[in-house]
């Protein structure tokens, strides 16, 4: 199944390169035609001397030669940078138009200046004016060229100010899920989904696909199926009728996965979806909206009341001495005090405390002896105050062990 994701995701690639180069191919034609319409209808003028009605311009050669050496010049720049990007060209354009503004306001106080100091008969004279419109141009250029570089060396300083430097996808409405490669691996989300309470679009950064790919080729075993496993997740949510899943193609600097993450949610925006607390922490510090599937699932968890009794198959000892540690089918770990004599035995607890935590929930316990059957008959009596009292009893009697 990731097999037939990766060569999907890898012939849809190909796809949309191949369509790219063929529209590039039809304008390179369009502009060549285009080109030779305008050049055969400058060179030719009528003539009545012709037979045929129309001749060419004196010297019509050296039109189409200066014509054929700029086209030709326009398709090698073209050829040679197959990889430009629009960011990158918005960034020149704009500082060339900031330097022309600069250039045009600078001029108007150079010409002032010289109606003021210069004399009139100095004006005149065509050697003044063409040394003050060379003073123009090059002052023009120069500004055109730092206003460029300026802006090419700044544009990231200048992400939230100037639109042109980073052309984003703005998503209006409710802010989409970014899915974390810790949640594709997870695999609740599609449960989650099948339920119908994901109501906003998910994206799926090109990144985090990419991340998948390296686990699923990796030479770990237990790293290659966690990969293939998140790219068969992000398969069947593309599939999924009930979720608008998108795989987003944008470039986002950064150094990892987490940072990318982090600042494609600011640009886009959106909220990360993941499982990974440390992530969760970093969006948090960058100011970014972030949902730990960890505590979606604590929420929707039923609570566990101190005093109810649980089967539990204590498998190894706590941290504590004396203590047996169990898991419950759904991963939550069980803490029970006094039960290393019972490990490797399913044993019934009484549960004493609770405590959640992003990375799970922990319940402690004590092994059921045969008196609390008759405490829990008259545990059922007891007024909320003292149900209350006892389980704050039990917490206490828990944290001081």
């Amino acid at each position: 199944m990731s097999t037939t994701i990766q060569n999907t995701i890898v012939h849809q690639r190909e796809e949309e390169a191949q369509q790219r180069r063929r529209v590039v191919t039809l304008l390179r034609v369009f502009l060549i035609v285009l080109v030779s319409v305008v050049v055969a209808l400058a060179i030719v003028t009528e003539s009545s001397e012709s037979t045929t009605g129309v001749s060419l311009q004196s010297r019509w050669w050296l039109l189409v030669s200066g014509v054929l050496v700029f086209s030709l010049l326009v398709i090698a720049i073209d050829v040679a940078t197959p990889k430009r990007k629009l960011a990158t060209i918005s960034a020149m354009l704009f500082g060339c138009f900031a330097g022309l503004v600069a250039t045009l306001l600078l001029g108007i106080v150079i010409e002032y200046f010289a109606q003021t100091f210069l004399p009139s008969d100095l004006l005149a004279d065509e050697g003044v004016k063409r040394l003050l419109l060379a003073i123009k141009v090059i002052l023009g250029i120069g500004l055109c060229y730092l206003g460029a570089a300026t802006v090419l060396q700044t544009q990231d300083d200048f992400r939230l100010v100037i639109p042109y430097v980073e052309f984003s996808k703005q998503l209006r409405g409710a802010r989409p899920f970014l899915v974390d490669t810790s949640a594709l691996i997870d695999g609740r989300i599609l449960d989650i989904a099948e339920t119908g309470l994901i109501q906003v679009p998910l994206i799926v950064p090109r990144f985090v696909i990419e991340e998948l790919q390296t686990l699923s080729d990796s030479g770990d075993r237990l790293k290659r199926n966690r990969g293939r496993r998140g790219l068969d997740i992000v398969g069947r949510l593309q599939k999924n009728p009930r979720l608008d899943v998108t795989i987003d193609e944008q470039l986002v600097p950064g150094a990892g996965v987490d940072q990318m993450l982090v600042e494609l949610a600011k640009v886009a925006p959106g909220t990360v979806l993941t499982t990974d607390s440390a992530l969760s922490r970093i969006a948090s510090i960058h100011g970014v909206a972030s949902l730990n599937m960890h505590d979606l699932a604590n929420a929707l968890k039923p609570n566990v009341i101190p005093g109810e009794p649980l089967n539990v198959m204590l498998i190894k000892p706590g941290e504590q001495a004396g203590q047996g540690v169990g898991y419950l089918e759904d991963g939550t770990m069980v803490v029970a005090e006094n039960g290393a004599e019972m490990i490797g035995r399913e044993t019934q607890l009484v549960v004493t405390s609770t405590m959640q935590t992003s990375a799970g929930r922990l319940i402690f316990g004590r092994i059921r002896e045969p008196g609390d059957d008759d405490n829990d008959a008259s545990g059922a009596h007891e007024s909320p105050r003292q149900t209350r009292r006892s389980g704050q009893r039990s917490d206490q009697r828990s944290s001081s062990s």
